[in-house]
């Protein structure tokens, strides 16, 4: 490595603080405690990075109390970007591996689970990794955290045969197997306070100038570690020598500081002989000789008699820190909106220091709509079962959620509630418009007419171009976009029938944009999904996943809600003692958020204009696939979404499964085992729970009675299902499937009029009676599960059982259910199929 000076270079500096924590003691699983100290950590140390002159404008990004995922995926992105020089900066939790060979930096969502499990958590090896393979020439990573001078050993053990590892230095702030303490909330930590305070000395500040530096600052500070250790800072590996070293900051020179004893600033007295002579001047030669002074005071106090006539106080205070509370869908775009916002003119003051800082995080929609509306108690008194700060976030000072109309949600629940400690004043109109689109891969969408449709109408179209074709959709009690887009679904339509419709993934995801990165992880499936996701992901694009998505087109249905994502003040009961420093703070971002530099950032993101035709705010041609200009939907309502939400609810809820178990004299060779009929059963009822409506029918007979009931309809303990299933006998009878299945689907249909409850009827058999599901017969049962709005699942023990044209594949198809046979992999598929309507085991 040569002496490393990286200004004029595409540099990147990446700030992951980690203050805020979803799990803490006394949850055994939870970390030791939030790092208040943390937030100071990054606003001060982004600060300095800013004046040091090496950073230029953008290439700083902070990460607050980020995710595993924000902060790997925020780590990728800058591995990618940087050309010359890549800072990463962590502050938060950290734990060794038992063996003290690995080290877990403790994300946000971080656990320490029973056995050593550590979910929320990213491994440093994991970190190297991903910086060893930069675009970056260099790479310098600074810890603050317990154990971080652990990273040393596992930076010399990393398997590295490349020699990529040499390009990546680390300063850390304590001995290895050493844990430091929180800090103070009203300061930064120990190490990062005495880190900046080198950075804003001034001058060229070299890696190995500020690690020795630091490290004399802190032993005479006498900083302690736990256990009353001392705090030593580590680096990897010093001395350095003074030709292989990296520029950290090369601002401007600073006078020393005053001596002992004096509380002058050593320029003082200068200025002050300056000042005096400067006065008769002024008073011989009026306005001519007040130029000259300004002159000789900027030349000959280093600017610094400027600060004092002007009454500036002269190094940057710690800045106000806005916290900003954004639908999961828009907080890529809101992060960055917010990161070019502090490094912008209009958050710097006239001597350079920044006004104010932002932290950006997001929550589930419809948890954050509560919390408002009804537990804001809560909020301002956190309770162990009940705890916004934990499950949501800080108390926000601004709310952008995806749309006006959660607002009268909150509005509308706050009005029910006795008292209410948080007051909403949302700004009149929305800071930007994205339409919910049904994005089709290219060549489904050809077809498609892409404007003027409703959604039921553009689905009924596509499933013509494709009858394999997937829908998709994310969660909507997660994000306001798949609220909006569920209430299109359900309009004109039973919740259930909707839910059918879509693929079945399991839980869907949490946010479109999780969502497009998923679906390219299998080809096949990305080639045959359309999803229902906000139209700027389609512009701006995704950055989790390095996978290539199958291009898509857009469809704009004209009965989905588009976003308009409002912004809106959030006041505290208690909270005005810095109210007026708040308010200028939230002036300024959302003057700077709907202004050009604003509409700049949100155009490149993908989004439109709030009013008028709603063009695309970027004035770059259109992407291929999308529209010019579109007539905005119907606007959110409140009501409607409420409700789809109670109906979403339902649709998930409590399941109904009735089981149809051929138990005629054929099956009398396939009964016994775990791989008999009763067995393949048992084997489906961990899928059910406690709440859920399940019962047996044992198929035979071929008379006006095709089956007696094995166990009968209703709530069941899982071991009296079992012992009922085990009690279950061959009978010397032939079956009657018709029959049964006609009795079935009435017999469910009537159980679902009136509510969403998911249901599924089950029909296992070896197929032996199929003679009877044939002409009419069959046609009346294909009919019947058609227009039932209940899925069947036909299982065969035959190995031919689903193969086309048998009556089994027919019947499953109809009711919108699946054919499984002794081909498939029978059991698992079959006990998926029961857990996605019962709310057992997932």
């Amino acid at each position: 490595m040569s002496r490393f000076d990286p200004r004029g270079k595409a540099n990147r500096a990446l700030l992951a603080g980690v203050s805020e924590y979803d799990h803490t003691a006394p949850d055994p699983q939870g970390v030791n405690g939030q790092l208040p100290a943390v937030r100071h950590n990054r606003t001060t140390l982004e600060d300095a990075l800013h004046r040091g002159g090496v950073f230029g404008t953008g290439e700083v990004r902070t990460l607050a109390s980020p995710a595993p995922d924000d902060f790997t995926g925020a780590l990728r992105r800058a591995c990618r970007e940087a050309r010359g020089l890549l800072l990463l900066y962590f502050a938060g939790h950290a734990v060794t591996s038992t063996s003290g060979n690995e080290l877990h930096l403790q994300m946000r969502t971080a656990r320490v689970l029973t056995g050593h499990g550590l979910p929320g958590s990213v491994s440093f090896s994991q970190v190297l990794g991903e910086l060893a393979e930069s675009n970056a020439e260099q790479v310098v990573v600074i810890l603050d955290c317990c154990y971080a001078g652990n990273a040393a050993g596992i930076w010399h053990r990393f398997d590295d045969p490349k020699r990529k590892k040499h390009k990546i230095l680390l300063l850390m702030s304590v001995q290895p197997n050493r844990c430091i303490l929180g800090g103070d909330a009203d300061v930064a930590t120990p190490f990062t306070r005495e880190l900046t305070r080198v950075l804003d000395e001034g001058g060229d500040v070299w890696l190995s100038d500020l690690y020795t530096a630091v490290k004399e600052r802190m032993a005479a500070a006498k900083y302690k570690a736990e256990d009353e250790d001392p705090q030593r800072p580590q680096a990897l590996a010093p001395p350095w020598d003074r030709e292989a070293d990296v520029l950290l900051a090369a601002g401007p020179e600073v006078p020393p500081p005053s001596p002992p004893g004096d509380p002058r600033p050593p320029w003082f007295a200068r200025l002050q002989d300056l000042l005096d002579r400067a006065r008769k001047a002024v008073g011989r030669s009026g306005r001519t000789a007040l130029a000259a002074l300004l002159a000789v005071l900027a030349t000959g106090a280093g600017g610094y008699g400027i600060l004092a006539l002007t009454g500036d106080s002269g190094p940057c205070v710690p800045s106000l820190e806005l916290r900003v509370l954004v639908d999961p869908d828009l907080e890529p775009a809101m992060r960055a909106a917010a990161d070019d916002y502090v490094t912008s003119d209009a958050n710097t003051t006239a001597h350079g220091c920044r006004r104010s800082g932002i932290t950006v995080n997001s929550a589930g929609a419809a948890a954050v709509v509560t919390a408002l509306g009804e537990r804001t108690d809560a909020w301002q008194q956190p309770r162990e079962d009940e705890n916004p700060q934990r499950d949501i976030g800080p108390q926000p000072d601004v709310w952008i959620p995806a749309t006006r109309a959660d607002v009268d949600r909150v509005t509308d629940a706050a009005a029910q509630e006795d008292r209410v400690f948080a007051l909403l004043e949302p700004e009149a109109e929305p800071i930007a418009y994205s339409p919910v689109v049904l994005a089709v891969p290219k060549k489904l969408g050809a077809g498609l007419e892409p404007t003027g449709q409703p959604l039921s109408r553009l689905l009924t179209a596509l499933d013509r171009v494709d009858s394999e074709v997937e829908l998709h959709r994310p969660d909507p009690e997660f994000t306001g976009s798949a609220l909006l887009a569920t209430t299109g679904l359900y309009d004109d339509a039973d919740a259930r029938g909707a839910e059918q419709s879509l693929a079945r993934v399991g839980r869907p995801e949490p946010s479109a944009a999780r969502l497009l990165c998923t679906l390219p992880a299998d080809d096949a499936v990305d080639d045959r999904s359309a999803a229902l996701v906000p139209e700027f992901l389609l512009k701006s694009g995704i950055g989790c996943h390095r996978a290539t998505r199958a291009p898509r087109v857009a469809a704009y249905p004209d009965d989905v809600p588009g976003l308009e994502p409002a912004f809106v003040r959030v006041r505290w009961e208690g909270g005005d003692r810095d109210a007026d420093a708040r308010d200028d703070a939230v002036d300024r971002f959302h003057t700077w958020l709907t202004g050009q530099d604003g509409r700049t950032v949100l155009g490149g993101h993908g989004f439109r204009s709030a009013t008028g035709e709603r063009d695309l705010l970027d004035t770059e041609p259109v992407p291929k696939g999308l529209t010019e200009s579109v007539r905005p939907a119907k606007a959110a309502d409140p009501v409607d979404m409420e409700r789809t939400l109670v109906r979403y609810g339902n649709a998930h809820g409590p399941g109904r499964v009735l089981y149809l178990l051929d138990s005629s004299g054929s099956m009398a060779g396939r009964w016994d085992g775990p791989s008999g009929g009763p067995g393949i059963l048992k084997q489906t009822l961990p899928g059910l729970g406690g709440e859920d409506e399940y019962g047996v029918w044992a198929v035979h007979g071929t008379g006006d009675r095709t089956h007696t009931e094995l166990l009968k309809f209703g709530t069941h303990k899982r071991s009296d299902a079992e012992d009922r299933l085990d009690s279950a006998e061959v009978r010397d009878a032939e079956a009657d499937p018709h029959g049964a299945l006609l009795d079935a689907l009435a017999f469910m249909r009537e159980r679902g009029t009136g509510d969403d409850r998911p249901q599924l009827i089950v029909y296992l058999t070896d197929g032996e009676d199929d003679g009877r599901l044939t002409g009419k017969a069959l046609e009346e049962v294909l009919e019947r599960a058609g227009g039932a709005g209940v899925p069947v699942a036909m299982v065969s023990l035959s190995s031919s059982g689903c193969d086309q044209g048998r009556p089994a594949t027919g019947i499953a198809e109809a009711g919108r259910g699946r054919c499984l046979d002794t081909g498939d992999d029978l059991v698992p598929a079959l006990h998926d199929e029961v857990a996605h309507v019962g709310s057992g085991e997932e």
